[in-house]
C-alpha cells in the first residue's frame, strides 16, 4: 500500500504550478469559444475554410486546424467541392 500524498506538499506544487494551470485552463477556454463559433456558422449553412476564416476574422490555418480536428471525431462532415475548398457542414 502505497503512502498517502501529503496535503501540505500537494498544496505548495498547486500554487507552484498556478500559473501554467491557469494558462492551460484559458487555452481550454478559447479553444472551446473557436469551436463553438465554427460550429454555430456551419449551423447556417455548408462553407469553405477560406469563407469560416472569413465570417470569423480568423486566420485561414487556424480554422484549418479546427475544421480537422473537428471531422477526425465526426462533428463536422466535408461536403462537395467549391472551386478549388471543400464545402463542410455539421454532421448530421
Amino acid at each position: 500500500m502505497s503512502p498517502k500524498p501529503d496535503k501540505e506538499a500537494l498544496k505548495q506544487l498547486r500554487q507552484e504550478r498556478k500559473a501554467f494551470i491557469d494558462r492551460a485552463r484559458q487555452s481550454v477556454k478559447e479553444q472551446n469559444k473557436i469551436t463553438k463559433a465554427i460550429k454555430t456558422e456551419l449551423a447556417k449553412e455548408a462553407y469553405t475554410v477560406p469563407e469560416i476564416a472569413r465570417a470569423l476574422k480568423m486566420k485561414t490555418a487556424t480554422v484549418l486546424m479546427f475544421i480537422s480536428a473537428l471531422r477526425k471525431y465526426g462533428e463536422v462532415v466535408e461536403g462537395p467541392k467549391d472551386g478549388d475548398y471543400f464545402k463542410y457542414q455539421l454532421a448530421e
